[in-house]
């Protein structure tokens, strides 16, 4: 009798266990369902781990954003899957660049322009490389990617220096961390980075060769996605994230870089005393769309590839 009492219980407690683990599985997915649902409400926001996401990063870890908008940041490390993410409507505004940009509007992206940004970019020598001249860049590696302002550049460099294009090996390195590591271990003779990146390049002493600031193009640019974004809800999370964009903006100017070098440190992985190399005067606009000579030199590019 007192076997028979002790098989009861143990079946009773499977059958305990197995309602409980039945019951887990469903509350699981049901978390999972609204999750999914939350995520596909709110506006996501595909940044990446560069200077002119700063103004994202403060505004969303600062709540300059509405807290009653659901705004969500979704960090990518290469401007391809930016590209990817925006094209498969997974994310409603990204950060990229014109020639990208434009490129996937051929492509039958539907995206418009929501702001220019500050971004630059610089051609980046290796010190170990003895390349003092842009003519030395002849049978060297020169790290970028492709359809990208950094392609544009590569182009730039290349017939100012009158060199032949196929002297100069063109490496696709998507990733900009990937790309600053390689310059770190000596495996690349040349790169583009902006920054911080190319504030780590020059902390680390490497040369400088070109800046499209010196070349008056302001390529840098920030889209949303066009179909949708004028119903109620969207429009309204477009407001906000235009708000927080402009007070963030404001806070960088009036209280310097440096006073943020922490945060970028943090969502950029660099060194804080990477931001002195940057310089005081680095100013944030507020929300302006791109001049269109720029979108004229990024479609008149892209003409010729």
């Amino acid at each position: 009798m007192k076997r028979l009492l002790w098989i009861i219980a143990i079946i009773c407690l499977v059958a305990g266990c197995g309602q409980s683990y039945e019951e887990t599985k469903r509350i699981t997915r049901a978390q999972r369902l609204k999750a999914m649902r939350e995520d596909s409400a709110a506006l996501k926001v595909a940044v990446l781990p560069t200077l002119d996401c700063l103004p994202i990063y403060l505004a969303k870890e600062h709540q300059m954003f509405d807290t009653a908008v659901d705004i969500r940041l979704k960090t990518f490390t290469a401007q391809m899957d930016i590209d990817t993410a925006l094209a498969n409507r997974r994310v409603e505004v990204g950060v990229s660049d014109l020639v990208r940009v434009e490129r996937l509007k051929k492509q039958g992206d539907s995206l418009r322009y929501l702001t220019s940004t500050n971004a630059y970019w610089q051609l980046v020598t290796n010190r170990g490389a003895r390349i003092l001249e842009l003519k030395n860049l002849d049978d060297k590696m020169l790290a970028m990617t492709r359809y990208s302002v950094t392609d544009l550049v590569g182009d730039l460099a290349v017939d100012s220096a009158k060199l032949k294009s196929e002297r100069v090996f063109r490496i696709q390195i998507n990733d900009v961390n990937v790309r600053l590591k390689m310059l770190e271990n000596n495996e690349m003779d040349a790169l583009i980075l902006t920054e911080p990146q190319a504030a780590v390049a020059r902390m680390l002493k490497h040369k400088v060769l070109m800046d499209t600031r010196k070349l008056d193009m302001q390529m840098g640019v920030i889209v949303s996605q066009w179909k949708g974004m004028d119903e109620a809800n969207r429009a309204k999370q477009l407001r906000a994230f235009t708000r927080g964009y402009n007070k963030a903006c404001d806070s960088i100017n009036q209280y310097g870089l440096e006073n943020y070098a922490s945060l970028i440190a943090k969502y950029c992985r660099v060194k804080p005393e990477a931001v002195k190399q940057i310089g005081k005067d680095l100013k944030f606009h507020r929300i302006a769309l791109p001049r269109e000579e720029d979108v004229e030199r990024a479609k008149a590019w892209l003409s010729k590839k």
